[in-house]
């Protein structure tokens, strides 16, 4: 199933694309997409009454498609050219950060260049939803505590992230610096998350092209290993690191200025579209 949250900013209602692509509204039995309704008996009693819910005729803005997110996990240096273009060696352990959930942003929401950043980065990524908490998780169970995934970028402001005591954290967490969506794919729909192949534009040339399966660590891997560093909970989003092209590996260098256009795109899981914006616009 394809998962969407659909409204007005904070306004947003749960939702449902059914196989013809139709979107409808399941708030009359879901008060929200969260992590206490992205549980397999929730989704499997919205797949068996679908054809009961009401079909939203109208166009109308998709939301981030989970909400009261409680931590964004982000994965550094896991495809190996990414690494290479940074400088930086390969973890042999899975490196992560946590960024604010208030950085969360629709998929076609303007992303908005914070105030002082110079430095405006694009990183499309494979987004996890978790779907069932867990420490300890052994990989072989990992994939089960996922209700589905994702399209996000992880745009960054590098001189927040680097040059201003370098806490990765700094740097990826102002407001609107996180789209995901369009939509939620469950993990039944998607098949191995590690034979997805992902990419950017920005203004209609393709930064970013590779695949899923080039990642050091497999999806499975990093849910489970980080699970030993901290507990996952129900609604908790992993973003899972981004492949090499990004303005920062570039030689020389390029950034984001307002106007730009970043549309990120990952197989099976749809595309997202973000302008960017000058804070003070």
């Amino acid at each position: 199933m394809r998962l969407v949250r659909f409204g007005e900013k904070r306004q947003e209602k749960p939702g449902i694309l059914d196989s013809d692509g139709v979107l409808r509204d399941v708030s009359t039995c879901v008060e929200d997409w969260t992590g206490d309704t992205l549980h397999d008996d929730s989704l499997e009693y919205v797949r068996q009454h679908l054809q009961d819910f009401a079909v939203v005729t109208q166009d109308v803005r998709l939301g981030p498609p989970v909400n009261r997110v409680g931590k964004i996990v982000g994965c550094a240096l896991t495809y190996g050219k990414h690494a290479a273009e940074a400088g930086l060696e390969l973890p042999t352990d899975p490196m992560f950060m946590l960024t604010s959930p208030t950085a969360i942003n629709g998929p076609t929401d303007d992303v908005v260049i914070p105030r002082g950043g110079t430095q405006l980065d694009w990183e499309v990524e494979l987004a996890v939803v978790i779907g069932k908490g867990g420490s300890y998780i052994a990989v072989e169970d990992a994939l089960s505590h996922v209700a589905g995934f994702c399209v996000s970028n992880d745009v960054s402001e590098r001189v927040f992230q680097l040059e201003r005591g370098t806490q990765w954290t700094k740097g990826k967490s102002a407001d609107t610096l996180k789209p995901i969506g369009p939509w939620l794919v469950t993990r039944d729909q998607v098949g191995d998350p590690n034979q997805l192949a992902i990419s950017m534009t920005v203004n209609g040339e393709t930064m970013q092209s590779s695949n899923t399966s080039d990642m050091v660590f497999s999806i499975a891997e990093l849910i489970s290993r980080i699970s030993a560093y901290l507990s996952w909970m129900p609604g908790d989003v992993l973003m899972t690191g981004t492949p090499a092209g990004v303005g920062y590996g570039m030689d020389p260098q390029l950034y984001l200025k307002p106007g730009d256009v970043m549309e990120a795109r990952i197989e099976k899981l749809g595309a997202q579209r973000s302008v960017v914006k000058s804070y003070d616009d």
